[in-house]
């Protein structure tokens, strides 16, 4: 999905050390493409070759060719450049940008940009930006947490006992990433990554408490800012009529933005400590990643022993 010039600029002005130098009047112009382009051959004026809705870049080499011009074909250069589909136009590394530039920019509405980075990094890191910027999003209620380095988004109803099964998770060690809302972002065919709200990150609400920092109580090692989703836990209440999966062998799967992750579904009821089984979870999931799942292993141990048995 596009996203105006004048989002960018608020989301990376100050990671890209960039400022608006003219062009004011086309900050709602679209980028269309989270891809950049190297103006090169388009500053001659006599190559069109900017694509529709993408932001170009401007380093030394173009600036000195430009300025090596004579004055006259410097005016004509800017204007049929400037009157290119691009989205932007940024100057990287300070260069001082020419007056003509700012002339061209202003008269057809394009936003011309100025960052402290240099070209390459400057090119690296808007492209890392615009990754961001479009990536497919998502907001779910919940808890997430690292558990054993692993994502673990906690699903439940109001008051199930969530935020308490983080709160335990967290003394044993284990860091909370966000308590209620969860921020996912797309990244890629088969990655989700989590994080919380900037309002909230970092705080949970614990029913007969409040509002708890862990950041405070617990100190840095128990948070992170983002993490990949890689598991999800279902928690609900015992339901003595319902059939629970005994043995682990069904493939429940939750879909987030098209991902498909690996899904728990854990009863809780008097007696049960669902941290530990969590944790326990958790620890399973890492052995299958691995090649090693315990409830097949042992249905196909017992399925052997059976078929010996029937063939003596």
């Amino acid at each position: 999905m596009p996203i105006t010039v004048d989002r960018f600029l608020q989301a990376c002005a100050v990671p890209l050390g960039m400022g608006l130098l003219a062009g004011s009047a086309g900050l709602s112009r679209e980028i269309a493409d989270p891809r950049v382009q190297k103006t090169g051959l388009a500053m001659t004026g006599e190559v069109r070759s900017t694509h529709q809705g993408r932001l170009q870049v401007l380093g030394d080499t173009e600036i000195t060719y430009f300025e090596g011009q004579p004055g006259v074909r410097q005016a004509g250069i800017a204007d049929v450049f400037f009157s290119g589909p691009m989205a932007c136009v940024v100057v990287g590394g300070s260069l001082p940008v020419p007056p003509v530039f700012l002339e061209a920019a202003d008269h057809h509405g394009v936003p011309l940009l100025s960052s402290s980075l240099p070209t390459t990094e400057l090119i690296e890191e808007t492209l890392r930006h615009l990754g961001r910027l479009f990536a497919e999003t998502a907001t779910v209620h919940g808890v997430l947490m690292d558990v054993l380095g692993t994502g673990v988004i906690l699903l439940g109803r109001s008051g199930i006992g969530k935020s308490e099964c983080a709160l335990d998770l967290i003394l044993r060690g284990h860091r909370i990433v966000a308590d209620d809302i969860i921020h996912l972002e797309k990244r890629g065919p088969s990655t989700i990554l989590g994080s919380g709200s900037d309002l909230t990150r970092h705080n949970m609400e614990i029913r007969g408490l409040g509002i708890i920092s862990i950041r405070d109580l617990f100190g840095l090692s128990a948070i992170t800012d983002m993490k990949k989703v890689e598991v999800v836990i279902q928690i609900e209440e015992w339901n003595p009529e319902k059939e629970y999966d005994r043995l682990g062998l069904s493939d429940r799967r939750t879909a987030f933005l098209g991902v498909s992750i690996p899904t728990l579904l854990i009863p809780v009821s008097p007696g049960r400590n669902l941290a530990t089984i969590v944790e326990v979870a958790v620890r399973n999931h890492i052995l299958k990643t691995q090649g090693v799942h315990s409830a097949r292993d042992l249905i196909d141990n017992l399925a052997r022993r059976t078929e010996g048995n029937a063939n003596r």
